[in-house]
């Protein structure tokens, strides 16, 4: 930390993601531009790709807003977050942050840890024993079916955001519930005034399977198939818990873009509200601190990262086979 804190590299890039945020939400407007421009023809569905790519940059602003990645302003930190999630994307901010604040707390933890609780996918053959029905063929398949499950994420994380407007109090859930209808009622406005019914409904659901498909494979890599504290066992120290549930992705500028800066996962959990164009340059600083302590840094290529998740994913649901 003092090696980092010495360095600058937890001073803040205001103006790079100003950049940024400006040249994503200048592309979205391009896109929807030419969305109007083609009009009722199914040409259009063409137009759901780069939508969905924009819309998956448009979530790792949210998520580095989140972690005042941005800036150390928590009320423009809030406003960036509920402009890009709620309004933009139709994700409540609120869940997203409750949710990952926790993952962060304890990555990997089955007791603590949101993203490795028994839902949909199971983490554990602890939890695979426990399934039964459809679930339990689920299980058994889950490996095979997580990539087309993905598809359906987008539709997923807007009704995860309805549901938690239960736990937020009065105001907030007026706010949230406010920006999430105003998402809701612009997007279904811009699709039936451009195109029929039918296309529209299509497009939607084209756009959401891409959108849920790219986000999933972003976060995917980062910590299934890594270490998981036994909540048995003794409390692991801060550097233990956060490196070794992690992985690594290697690659250059390409896939730092496709993965929004968390191919860096151990540098991002150790260092939450570092800036995202800093984190490549924390790396060796980490790597070296971990070779000298003796601890295992895990690093990968992108599609290795995704044979050890799938991997992990079929073994658990091995005993059910």
């Amino acid at each position: 930390m003092r090696t980092v804190r010495g360095q600058g590299l937890l001073e803040r890039r205001t103006g790079w993601y100003a950049l940024g945020i400006a040249a994503n939400l200048a592309a979205l407007a391009g896109v929807v531009t030419a969305v109007v421009f083609v009009g009722d023809t199914w040409w259009n569905l063409l137009l759901t790709l780069p939508l969905a790519v924009l819309w998956t940059r448009t979530a790792f602003v949210g998520h580095d807003a989140g972690h005042f990645q941005i800036t150390g302003d928590r009320t423009v930190s809030r406003i960036i977050g509920l402009l890009h999630a709620n309004v933009l994307l139709g994700m409540n901010e609120a869940w997203w942050n409750d949710k990952h604040v926790r993952h962060h707390a304890n990555p990997n933890h089955v007791d603590k840890d949101p993203d490795v609780g028994v839902g949909a996918l199971v983490w554990t053959q602890k939890q695979a024993a426990r399934r039964e029905g459809f679930a339990r063929w689920l299980t058994r398949n889950q490996a095979r079916l997580f990539f087309p499950m993905l598809l359906l994420e987008g539709i997923a994380l807007k009704i995860y955001g309805f549901q938690f407007l239960r736990r937020q109090p009065v105001r907030e859930r007026a706010l949230c519930g406010l920006l999430l209808a105003a998402h809701l009622g612009l997007y279904a406005t811009l699709l039936l005034t451009v195109m029929s019914p039918g296309k529209a409904v299509v497009f939607a659901l084209a756009h959401h399977a891409l959108f849920g498909l790219h986000l999933g494979m972003a976060f995917a890599p980062n910590h299934k198939g890594m270490e998981m504290p036994d909540p048995d066992g003794p409390r692991w120290g801060h550097m233990r818990r956060q490196v070794l549930t992690s992985r690594n992705v290697r690659g250059a500028v390409l896939t730092d873009w496709f993965l929004g800066g968390l191919n860096y996962q151990i540098e991002h959990h150790l260092f939450p509200s570092m800036p995202r164009p800093h984190l490549r340059l924390a790396q060796p600083l980490v790597k070296a601190r971990c070779a000298e302590i003796g601890m295992p840094y895990a690093e990968t290529g992108l599609v290795e990262s995704y044979r050890q998740a799938l991997r992990h994913m079929h073994d658990v649901g091995e005993p059910l086979r």
